[in-house]
């Protein structure tokens, strides 16, 4: 019974990827604005239920997968991530089209991920962080999709993150895009947005 509950999917597949998807959308284009991601998906651990529900809705057989260290020690993740969407799983980070960090402490450098190309800026990676939640300080926002400057925090977050996110912000319209997921809620930071610390 406890096999069956930790391998399942959507209970309603259609309704509950078409709710997911709209929340991964409204979060990349309102950066920093906590959307509502409520599922009740009981993934192996530690896949957090919020990035279960995004990686059952964005990923299929086409979009290959990156697990960090902390998702691929356990096989029962990958088996999951397979059974459910087909996406291959690669060891490569620069080969992935998601990325799923259950610690965004350890996350290795954007540079390891694929960037996209002048070119096709769309071949990038979205890297999926998982946070244990959201507060409304600690960095400041700014860019297209906000109105002024609005306040964001999430915990953990990687070392220098800033400075991460403005050395990516730089490589405009190639880069990495973040969703930021935890705590029944998704928030979108764009490689568009301008991430400063304070």
């Amino acid at each position: 019974m406890q096999t069956q509950e930790l391998t399942r999917g959507f209970a309603d597949p259609v309704f509950a990827a078409q709710g997911v998807f709209r929340a991964a959308m409204w979060a990349l284009s309102r950066p920093g604005r906590p959307q509502e991601l409520p599922t009740d998906l009981v993934p192996p651990a530690p896949l957090s239920p919020e990035a279960a529900a995004l990686a059952l809705t964005l990923c299929d057989y086409e979009t290959p997968v990156f697990l960090d260290a902390a998702l691929a020690a356990d096989r029962a993740v990958s088996d999951f991530l397979r059974f459910h969407t087909g996406a291959p799983i690669v060891a490569q980070p620069g080969e992935a089209r998601f990325a799923f960090i259950a610690n965004p402490l350890n996350i290795l450098d954007f540079s390891e991920f694929s960037l996209g190309s002048p070119d096709f800026p769309d071949a990038s990676v979205t890297l999926i962080l998982q946070v244990a939640g959201f507060v409304d300080r600690g960095f400041t926002l700014e860019g297209p999709g906000i109105k002024g400057r609005i306040g964001f925090g999430a915990a953990p977050l990687p070392e220098h993150f800033a400075a991460r996110m403005a050395a990516n912000r730089a490589l405009f319209p190639r880069g990495v895009d973040l969703l930021l997921a935890g705590a029944g809620q998704v928030i979108g930071l764009p490689r568009s947005v301008a991430v400063q610390e304070g």
